[in-house]
């Protein structure tokens, strides 16, 4: 995901000058690879970390995605949508061992 989000970002920002796309596509995707390093070493919240991405991913592109009925918010929205709720699963899990 995180490599998604920056790449989607860069290309927003090539196709239409839009800082704002590359900006939030970098940083989505920072936090991603960031949540991702955390799970990576077994440290705690990686998966809340990943979850509050997921959920600035699909609250970001949703609003666009039914506005514009694009394909790149659609599918993006889809894997915020996707991503939050296994994330979410994860988070869970860590937390109440189940």
């Amino acid at each position: 995901m995180a490599g998604i989000c920056a790449v989607g970002g860069a290309i927003g920002y090539a196709k239409g000058r839009s800082v704002p796309s590359l900006v939030a596509g970098v940083g989505i995707g920072a936090v991603y690879w960031y949540a991702g390093l955390r799970m990576q070493r077994n440290q705690d919240h990686g998966h809340d970390l990943a979850l509050a991405a997921s959920s600035l991913l699909l609250f970001a592109m949703g609003p666009k995605a039914l506005r514009t009925r694009a394909p790149v918010p659609i599918a993006m929205s889809t894997l915020g949508t996707a991503s939050g709720a296994y994330f979410s699963k994860k988070a869970y899990e860590d937390r109440y061992g189940v």
